[in-house]
């Protein structure tokens, strides 16, 4: 099976940036969309970046002008660029197939915005 493992996580100031790794054990991202997830304590995972096979990517509401998705087929990996992070950013990240047939969850990263 598929092994996911999330990295960059870690803890920043309000404004401040992080980027996100996803590096997957096989080929994949040139055949499957992706996408990256998170969830804080107490509060259901959602969705916040999706990019597809040919490299479109879509956003949630609450992160759009802030965070970029991309990737590197050559390299397995996706990642997250976050910028003008803020509290409400708080929670694990995780990256899957942006589909309801998922790959077995890494074990995600932190990020905790805090001043």
């Amino acid at each position: 099976q598929v092994q996911l493992v999330e990295s960059g996580g870690g803890l920043v100031q309000p404004g401040g940036s992080l980027r996100l790794s996803c590096a997957a054990s096989g080929d994949i991202f040139s055949i499957i969309a992706m996408g990256w997830y998170r969830q804080a304590p107490g509060k259901q995972r959602e969705l916040v970046a999706s990019i597809t096979t040919n490299g479109n990517s879509n956003y949630a509401d609450s992160v759009k002008g802030r965070f970029t998705i991309s990737k590197d087929n050559a390299k397995n990996t996706v990642y997250l660029q976050m910028n003008s992070l803020k509290p409400e950013d708080t929670a694990v990240y995780y990256c899957n197939r942006a589909s309801n047939f998922k790959f077995p969850w890494g074990r995600g990263t932190q990020i905790t915005v805090s001043s």
